[in-house]
């Protein structure tokens, strides 16, 4: 098959993952109700499911030398296991477990397919082709949780999960049927001697890969403490029920279809550092604009529409420019990558959870400007503009290289 005809497939199968990880937060209050908990514990239990994105370095070296289709699997595979537990027990714990199970599969599934295509397609090229692939999740807003929203309306809240469960068999079908075998030789430019050890020396030695790593961690709570929150805030606010809450949803998932295809049009073409500056700068301002424009629900939905359009634009933007940071250890470095994301939503969860009950919604979206504009200091890093990196650590190697009985 050819890689653009893949790249197409696993797009629309990615919607499917995406659509199981963002149909918690429009629905954080019915879920919640359902599970019989309240919001501030639900809120705990999202703290707990990114922090699981944690380990996603450890699946990039498996990536790097077990091969790409392996991991896939992998992911699939714990995707179909989470959601398969609660269509046969819905529960609280059972729902929690599940949470945790569809981010491990993220930390899979997402870095061995921007590393496939990583290795398939030409880097001038890659910021369309990941685009691409990444309008997964604004599909998932526009159709998956729309049809989420349909389920629970009707059926309850456990009504999605049977459902995902026999996408998710077929889903694991598709991949064993489009992707090639492609266990790694050390002909083709992969890390040779310990691989793993390797992979991973290779990424946390590289300055513009940790600087790179570092925007997905500052940008990421930015995003999260805005996205945990616009549910709540639209319901406060305007008393907003499932079928808008899921509308809104929909608003939402187009403003980041538009970031995402504004990426394949111009980000190859402008340069991707001057992209990921120009999506930080533009969701900065609608991050200080926001609680002004949304004294009403249209100003709200059209201040989210940007601020989620400007952040997708942004990140998408980022990833091509990462998967050449490290080119012989790309599966290690795209998962510390969503490792970055996983632990950046974690914090962002929780900072944001406690600000919005303690100060309210302007206060959360100062929090997101501030780490913004962090954001824009890791770029600035990363392109060597600041050089903070290579001179603390020629610092740190002097200081304690030193021989101390010189002095």
């Amino acid at each position: 098959m050819k890689v653009r005809t893949q790249i197409i497939v696993i797009a629309l199968l990615r919607v499917i993952l995406n659509t199981m990880h963002r149909m918690v937060y429009p629905f954080l209050t019915i879920f919640a109700r359902g599970l019989g908990v309240d919001v501030t514990t639900l809120s705990l239990v999202l703290s707990g499911r990114n922090l699981a994105g944690i380990v996603g370095p450890a699946f990039g070296p498996v990536a790097d030398t077990r091969g790409r289709k392996f991991v896939m699997l992998s992911g699939i595979a714990l995707f179909t296991l989470g959601v398969g537990i609660v269509a046969v027990r819905p529960g609280f714990q059972t729902f929690s477990a599940a949470l945790i199970l569809a981010i491990l599969s993220k930390s899979l599934f997402d870095p061995a397919v921007q590393a496939y295509f990583g290795d398939r397609v030409p880097y001038e090229q890659r910021g369309r082709a990941i685009a691409v692939t990444e309008m997964a999740w604004s599909l998932s807003f526009i159709a998956g949780v729309p049809v989420i929203g349909f389920l629970i309306a009707r059926y309850g809240w456990a009504a999605p999960f049977p459902v995902l469960t026999a996408l998710g068999l077929g889903m694991f079908l598709v991949i064993w049927r489009i992707i090639p075998h492609d266990w790694p030789h050390a002909s083709e430019g992969g890390v040779t001697g310990a691989p793993a050890w390797a992979s991973l020396q290779a990424v946390v030695t590289s300055i513009p890969a940790l600087a790179g790593i570092s925007i997905a961690l500052w940008s990421s709570i930015a995003n999260e403490s805005v996205n945990l929150n616009f549910g709540v805030w639209l319901s406060d606010s305007f008393g907003l029920q499932i079928a808008a809450l899921a509308g809104a949803s929909a608003v939402i998932g187009i403003a980041e279809l538009s970031g995402e295809s504004l990426v394949a049009l111009v980000t190859d073409r402008l340069g991707k550092g001057r992209a990921v500056l120009l999506g930080l700068s533009v969701n900065t301002l609608a991050a200080l604009l926001l609680p002004f424009v949304g004294r009403t629900e249209a100003g709200a939905l059209v201040g989210l529409f940007f601020f989620y359009l400007s952040f997708e634009f942004m990140i998408v933007s980022q990833l091509p420019m990462m998967t050449e940071t490290v080119a012989q250890a790309r599966g290690t470095v795209m998962s510390i990558n969503l490792m970055a994301f996983g632990i950046g939503r974690s914090a962002g969860a929780l900072l944001s959870a406690y600000v919005y009950a303690r100060y309210g919604f302007p206060a959360v979206t100062l929090v997101a400007v501030i780490f913004n504009l962090l954001a824009m200091l890791a770029l600035a890093e990363m392109q060597n503009k600041l050089a903070v990196l290579p001179t603390l650590r020629s610092w740190l190697s002097r200081t304690f290289s030193r021989d101390p009985g010189s002095e």
